[in-house]
C-alpha cells in the first residue's frame, strides 16, 4: 500500500522496518523535529529521523499540523492510509481524514485500558497481569477509536517497562502488517465504555521510593519505571537507581539490608534488587554493583 507513516522514539523503529520488509510504499515519514542532546547540546534527530535517512525515505517534522499549508502538504501525498505509533503531535481532523483509509494508531494497551501517554508504564506499575497492543482507527479523542485488532501479551515477574517496550514494539510491528493485509475485511470494533483508564505521563517524581510501602507495589514502582526515569533511593546522601527487582522473603527496619546481597526490607515485606546504577555510572547486575559497593547486611538507604 501507499503509506505515510508518523512515529518519532524507538519504539516506532521496528514497526518502519517491518513496513518496508512487507513491500509497503512509504512515500514519506513524520516524526518530531531534531532537539539539543548531548554535552554539546547539537541538534539530534530523533531514532525514527536517523533510520528514515538510513532507508532512504523522505523525512518531515513539522512542528505542528495546525495550519492549512501542513495539512495540504499531508493531503497531497496522496497516501492510502497513514501508520502512527507514539509520533507525538496531535492530528487535525484534516489530517485523520486525507489518506483513503484513514489513520491507524498503534496502541501499546488493551483500548479501553490505558489509553494515553505511559501505558507500558501504568499497566506494570498498577499489577496488570497483562497488557498488549491495538491496532486503532483513529478519531480526534484520545485513543477512543474503534479497534481492528489486539493480540494479548502476559507480563512476566519481574519484567521491566523497558523490556516490556521492546516485545511490544515487535508484537505492533507484526500486527500492523497484519491489519494491512487484511484491511479490506477488517471490521472496527467500538470500544466499550466500561474499563476506560488513562495512563497519565510519568511525573519524575514518582519516582523516589518511600520505604515505608509495601514491597509489592516498590517492586512494581522499580521495575515500572524501568529504564526511564528510574526509581531511586538515597545511600549515604548520594542517589542510587534501583532499575530491577523481585520480591523476597524477609521483614526487618524498612530501608535496610537484611543481607548482602541487596535484599531491602520495606513497611511490609521486602524485596531483591538485581539491577542498579550509581550517578555517574552504567547501569549494573546486583552482583556486579556489590562488587564495587558493598551493601552488609543493616545498611540503610534514604526514605
Amino acid at each position: 500500500m501507499r503509506l505515510v507513516f508518523m512515529g518519532t522514539p524507538e519504539f516506532s523503529v521496528p514497526v518502519l522496518d517491518a513496513l518496508v520488509e512487507a513491500g509497503h510504499e512509504v512515500v514519506c515519514v513524520y516524526c518530531q523535529p531534531p532537539r539539543p542532546a548531548g554535552r554539546g547540546k547539537k541538534d539530534r534527530p530523533t531514532p525514527v529521523h536517523a533510520r528514515a535517512a538510513e532507508l532512504g525515505l523522505p523525512v518531515r517534522h513539522p512542528v505542528s499540523l495546525k495550519s492549512a499549508e501542513a495539512q495540504e502538504a499531508f493531503a497531497g501525498l496522496r497516501a492510502e492510509v497513514a501508520v502512527v505509533v507514539a509520533y507525538g503531535l496531535i492530528l487535525p481532523q484534516a489530517v485523520l481524514d486525507a489518506p483513503e483509509h484513514g489513520c491507524l494508531n498503534i496502541h501499546a494497551s488493551l483500548l479501553p485500558r490505558w489509553r494515553g501517554a505511559a501505558p507500558i508504564h501504568r499497566a506494570i506499575m498498577a499489577g496488570d497481569a497483562e497488557t498488549g497492543v491495538c491496532i486503532m482507527q483513529m478519531e480526534a479523542g484520545l485513543d477512543t477509536g474503534p479497534v481492528l485488532l489486539r493480540k494479548a501479551t502476559p507480563i512476566a515477574p519481574g519484567e521491566t517497562t523497558g523490556q516490556l517496550h521492546d516485545r511490544l514494539s515487535l508484537i505492533g510491528s507484526a500486527l500492523i502488517v497484519e491489519a494491512l493485509e487484511r484491511l479490506p475485511d477488517l471490521v472496527p470494533v467500538p470500544q466499550p465504555e466500561e474499563g476506560v483508564t488513562y495512563a497519565s505521563k510519568i511525573d519524575k517524581a514518582e519516582a523516589a521510593i518511600d520505604w515505608s510501602g509495601d514491597a509489592a507495589t516498590i517492586v512494581r514502582q522499580i521495575n515500572g519505571l524501568s529504564p526511564f526515569p528510574g526509581a531511586w533511593t538515597t545511600l549515604n546522601g548520594d542517589r542510587v537507581k534501583l532499575l530491577a527487582a523481585l520480591p523476597a522473603a524477609g521483614e526487618g527496619p524498612a530501608g535496610t539490608t537484611l543481607d548482602d546481597r541487596f535484599t531491602v526490607a520495606c513497611g511490609t515485606g521486602a524485596l531483591r534488587v538485581t539491577e542498579a546504577q550509581r550517578a555517574g555510572r552504567s547501569a549494573q547486575d546486583a552482583e556486579t554493583f556489590l562488587n564495587g559497593l558493598p551493601l552488609p547486611k543493616g545498611t540503610a538507604f534514604g526514605t
